[in-house]
């Protein structure tokens, strides 16, 4: 059976992936369904949700069209989670090769870098970082893997050194090929596995820390986030509940159908590697 035949098999996988397709769609729509600026005013302030079929999901406390900040937040969730991602994978992945297949002093210097890094709680990192340099998509997408390579360093590292003294490495070497070469062209390509494994964790923390940075007006303010649409609404929480609601729901759902995707993907490469 196929590794996507066996995702499919899972309950857990297919609400998991339907709801990362919602999310995606939410993402490519929002320029098409709502072309203007999001954060421009489009009604009365506070409309209630249903009460007028323009602003289905009713306005905010400046008038601006619920419904379009959700769907434009998407947007900024996903850019924030998938560049954070890929970055502290790449970060990870370049780390954790180079200690492992180095080994000796290069090892225990990056490691000792890596310790350096993890005793630090990642939020407080990223909030720091963003305090330092001031609050942008780009400083919040570094912010967030700064404080999330550490994982995906140790895993390349610990399977770097699994594969280091395999045959097809030792032959690398006696053909004269460059140690960098042999390191990110032979040994990381057959390291990856594991450390993927760790994208879906690294996008839903990576999701989660954007929206408490913004949450705290830590985020880009010429984007539209569910952090800052919760944040919005915290002022006028008991007599207007729905606009810290909507983009809390929404941003549980994305989070929810990351972590079961994701789980559905781990237990599918791991069946097959058993059965291989």
């Amino acid at each position: 059976m196929s590794r996507r035949a066996r995702f499919f098999r899972s309950p857990e996988a297919i609400a998991g992936a339907l709801i990362l397709a919602a999310l995606a769609l939410m993402a490519l729509v929002a320029p098409l369904l709502f072309p203007g600026d999001p954060l421009a005013i489009a009604g009365p302030p506070l409309t209630p949700p249903f009460q007028d079929w323009a602003l289905p999901l009713g306005t905010d406390r400046l008038g601006r069209d619920v419904l379009a900040e959700l769907f434009h937040g998407a947007r900024t969730s996903l850019v924030v989670g998938l560049a954070a991602a890929a970055a502290s994978l790449a970060i990870g992945a370049v780390v954790g090769t180079l200690a492992g297949f180095a080994g000796g002093l290069t090892d225990e210097v990056l490691m000792r870098v890596t310790d350096a890094f993890q005793t630090v709680p990642g939020f407080l990192l990223a909030l720091a970082f963003v305090s330092v340099v001031g609050p942008s998509l780009g400083v919040v997408v570094a912010a967030i893997a700064l404080s999330a390579w550490t994982g995906p360093a140790r895993v390349a590292r610990a399977e770097v050194l699994s594969i280091r003294e395999r045959d097809y490495v030792a032959g690398a070497r006696v053909i004269g090929m460059h140690p960098l070469e042999i390191a990110f062209r032979e040994v990381l390509p057959n390291a990856l596995p594991p450390v993927l494994a760790l994208s879906s964790v690294i996008v839903a923390a990576a999701i989660l820390t954007e929206a408490a940075l913004s949450f705290l007006g830590l985020g880009d303010p010429n984007r539209v986030t569910w952090g800052g649409m919760i944040a919005e609404g915290r002022a006028v929480l008991r007599s207007q509940p729905f606009l810290s609601i909507v983009p809390g729901i929404a941003l549980v759902l994305t989070v929810l159908g990351i972590y079961l995707a994701g789980e559905g993907a781990v237990e599918g490469t791991a069946v097959r590697r058993g059965l291989s």
